[in-house]
């Protein structure tokens, strides 16, 4: 029997997982925010990724009025937004940040990594059609992700 192989985003994810861990190994925490997305860019790019760093997003308004802009820390293969995090532990203001900006670039796949504490952190999220299109007055939950988070980014987006 075969082993089925794996969606292409996620092996990505797991090669910026493993990739993480070795950095972390390396490093240990303690430093700012920029070495550690210095050097997870440098040796994704060592791996031959398209890994980009600060990449600027805008949040469009529904007509497509311009609100506001972002950066994404990472931008891995055009398909995998990674946020970086050198705190001592995340909070659901980190949580809501990645949603946000998943949901103003329509990325789908997100890595939450941080490296501040003695463990490295990595969370990964997946934006699907149903939390896309929820509003802030009583989401319709139909995933797990949904049902999960809709509740957090409607009170910090109102």
């Amino acid at each position: 029997m075969s082993t089925p192989t794996k969606d292409p985003v996620f092996q990505l994810c797991d090669a910026v997982r493993e990739t993480s861990f070795a950095l972390h190994k390396y490093l240990r925490h303690g430093h700012v925010e920029k070495v550690y997305q210095n050097g997870l860019l440098h040796r994704l790019r060592k791996q031959g990724l398209i890994a980009e760093a600060e990449v600027p997003l805008q949040v469009r308004d529904e007509d497509g009025t311009v609100l506001g802009d972002f950066f994404a820390d990472l931008l891995v293969q055009k398909e995998l937004l990674v946020e970086l995090k050198a705190v001592k532990q995340l909070t659901d203001e980190h949580i809501a940040q990645v949603l946000g900006y998943m949901r103003a670039s329509g990325i789908e796949h997100a890595l939450l990594i941080n490296f501040g504490g003695a463990r490295l952190e990595i969370r990964k999220f997946v934006l699907n059609d149903a939390f896309r299109a929820e509003t802030t007055a009583a989401p319709k939950a139909k995933s797990f992700l949904s049902l999960l988070f809709a509740p957090l980014c409607a009170s910090l987006w109102q």
